[in-house]
């Protein structure tokens, strides 16, 4: 990180559906404040959304951060949920752990995951069961 990132945070709520997706909206206005080319806050705001709502369905909320370098944006998601016991299985597409109220709200489908790392030009998942979730992602800006 130089001393030219620009880096916002943002408190996820794990108890209310209704402001996921929230810091998603707030990151894709900054980085249009900011600049960045229309495809890039695209990307950057549908693997951010995607993230949030899994930290709503599984972990109940978590720490958004968002740095913004000179040649990338580069996201932190980070939940003291339940933790990945297989990210292998996560991965694919279809897959869920989402409990059937919520999947009755139309989430929880099993593209969360996926849809991140298609979305990113680098994703990285830290995962232990009891302790959480950490999800690095990178899009490339040039």
């Amino acid at each position: 990180m130089s001393e030219d990132t620009v880096r916002f945070h943002f408190d996820v709520d794990g108890e209310n559906f209704t402001s996921a997706g929230e810091a998603s909206v707030q990151v894709k206005k900054l980085l249009r404040q900011l600049g960045i080319a229309p495809d890039v806050i695209r990307r950057v705001g549908i693997a951010m959304y995607e993230g949030e709502i899994n930290m709503v369905i599984h972990a109940n909320g978590g720490d958004a951060d968002v740095l913004v370098d000179n040649d990338k944006i580069t996201i932190i998601l980070a939940d003291t949920g339940p933790g990945i016991a297989n990210i292998e299985l996560a991965m694919q597409e279809g897959y869920s752990t989402a409990p059937d109220k919520i999947r009755s709200l139309g989430f929880g489908a099993g593209m969360g995951l996926p849809n991140m790392k298609r979305y990113t030009d680098d994703m990285k998942i830290e995962s232990e069961v009891g302790k959480g979730t950490t999800v690095t992602m990178v899009v490339n800006i040039a």
